[in-house]
């Protein structure tokens, strides 16, 4: 399985764990390299085993999964994070998204889905479930950049709405006939531009202030 998705655990429930690795192991494109129970082991076997996705749970005693994400984005660290989670409320969903993760899924969602979900955001894309979408467009808090749309080029706002279409720079490259260096400068010239921290900001934005292609 030299191609497949390198997947790492980060859950303090051993139940947990081993029924995702369980479901996990039968995809024919998904190997699960490791596992943790809280956030500061997972961040070192993250170091260490260099994983494609991080499996990773919010509320955990010690290094909880916020503090994770923050710490691995300080580390520079490549793996994409999907936040896996029984925990629904805003204040909740807001931060951990803040701090680098590149979905947000709970607990209970369909088995299938789930291997869907890492397959995306593999991808680079940006994966929230709808309630969580809705959470997030009703926060005053993800809303910045209010009114500064109209400093964007016809050029960054097709590649904006590329971006909530959850499109990686790749993808956006090929759609647009574009390098994806020069994808690159739009995606920064856009968040510049409307005071954004990252594309799931963007993302929400585009969605707020219906840009579409």
């Amino acid at each position: 399985m030299a191609d497949a998705i390198k997947v790492l655990l980060v859950d303090d429930h051993q139940v947990v764990r081993r029924g995702l690795r369980t479901f996990l192991e039968v995809q024919d494109d998904i190997e699960v390299v490791g596992e943790a129970s809280d956030g500061a082991e997972g961040v070192a076997r993250a170091q260490q085993l260099k994983p494609d996705v991080v499996l990773m749970d919010v509320k955990m005693p010690g290094m909880d999964g916020i503090d994770a994400l923050r710490k691995l984005r300080e580390l520079d660290n490549p793996a994409r994070v999907l936040i896996v989670t029984s925990f629904t409320e805003q204040r909740t969903v807001v931060p951990a998204l803040r701090a680098g993760a590149a979905g947000y899924v709970y607990k209970d969602v369909d088995p299938d889905a789930l291997a869907g979900a890492i397959r995306s955001v593999h991808a680079g894309h940006i994966l929230l479930q709808p309630e969580v979408a809705g959470a997030l467009l009703s926060q005053e808090e993800v809303n910045p950049g209010q009114g500064r749309g109209g400093s964007l080029t016809e050029r960054e706002r097709e590649v904006l709405a590329l971006i909530a279409d959850g499109r990686s720079n790749r993808e956006i490259a090929r759609a647009l006939v574009l390098s994806e260096k020069t994808v690159k400068t739009h995606v920064s010239n856009i968040l510049m531009k409307l005071d954004l921290a990252d594309r799931t900001q963007a993302a929400l934005w585009a969605v707020r202030h219906g840009v579409d292609g």
